[in-house]
């Protein structure tokens, strides 16, 4: 696997992990008032759009931009999946591991050749 096939995937999953965090980490901290919160998102934001950028450019060598944007959207799922269990103490239920099942089905569709 070269560097412009697997580097996309790495940023994406570092981009998505800071991505979460900004749109949902001040979820925790409700008492925090809401502009601080837009501020503190954007910062976090910012370092998202630092390895998202890049994440595309490169990967864009070797993929079409519809099979980065189903990549990241299938990472988001995984990386939000995850931080709604154990950060925000949210329980996935049945009905979102079939709605996550059916999605990462439609990603096989756009990879299958």
């Amino acid at each position: 696997m070269s560097f412009a096939q697997w580097s996309p995937i790495v940023l994406l999953i570092g981009s998505n992990i800071f991505m979460t965090i900004a749109w949902y980490g001040h979820l925790k901290f409700t008492s925090t008032p809401l502009h601080w919160a837009i501020l503190a998102s954007w910062g976090i934001a910012l370092i998202e759009y630092c390895m998202a950028v890049p994440a595309n450019r490169i990967g864009h060598e070797v993929y079409s931009a519809a099979e980065l944007k189903t990549m990241q959207e299938v990472i988001t799922l995984v990386v939000f999946a995850g931080f709604s269990t154990w950060v925000l103490g949210e329980p996935l239920t049945w009905r979102h591991a079939l709605g996550f099942g059916f999605i990462a089905l439609g990603a096989g569709v756009i990879f299958y050749k």
